[in-house]
């Protein structure tokens, strides 16, 4: 009987034998070596494969086979606080650089449009001139000809 062990990121395989009889550990058909319990390492070391224990003619077989993420990064809590202190001061330095070019001048001086008055005497509406159709007035339509 093989029993899988794995704690804090590492594998280990475990041949139950009754009594103190020798153990060979094999993978693939190569021997691994002769011990009841059998280290395979860690996760991310990819430990597939065909395991045997054998024990005085009796042997137990087992495929191991982790599915493991192959682009991976491991990220603590400092990976993580440097990204959010980083885009808060791009965020800031960002906020800084708008401001700048958008160019608050506080002492410019003012042009002479803009104290200008547009309509005269502070009218609210400017009356319309004289309505003149001119010659769209006399259009008219063609009459047909013989």
């Amino acid at each position: 009987k093989i029993i899988v062990k794995e704690a804090s990121g590492k594998v280990s395989l475990e041949c139950q034998v009754p009594g103190s009889s020798q153990v060979t550990w094999s993978k693939d058909g190569n021997i691994m070596g002769n011990t009841t319990r059998l280290d395979l390492g860690s996760v991310y070391d990819d430990p597939r494969g065909i395991y045997k224990c054998s024990s005085e003619g009796k042997a137990s077989n087992l495929q191991v086979h982790y599915r493991m993420c192959q682009n991976c990064i491991e990220v603590d809590a400092a990976t993580i606080s440097g990204i959010v202190v980083a885009d808060v001061v791009a965020t800031v330095f960002l906020a800084v650089a708008v401001y700048c070019i958008t160019g608050h001048d506080k002492g410019r001086m003012s042009r002479a449009s803009d104290r200008q008055n547009l309509i005269a005497n502070e009218q609210l509406y400017q009356p319309l001139g004289e309505r003149d159709d001119g010659q769209y007035s006399r259009l008219a339509p063609a009459k047909a000809r013989k």
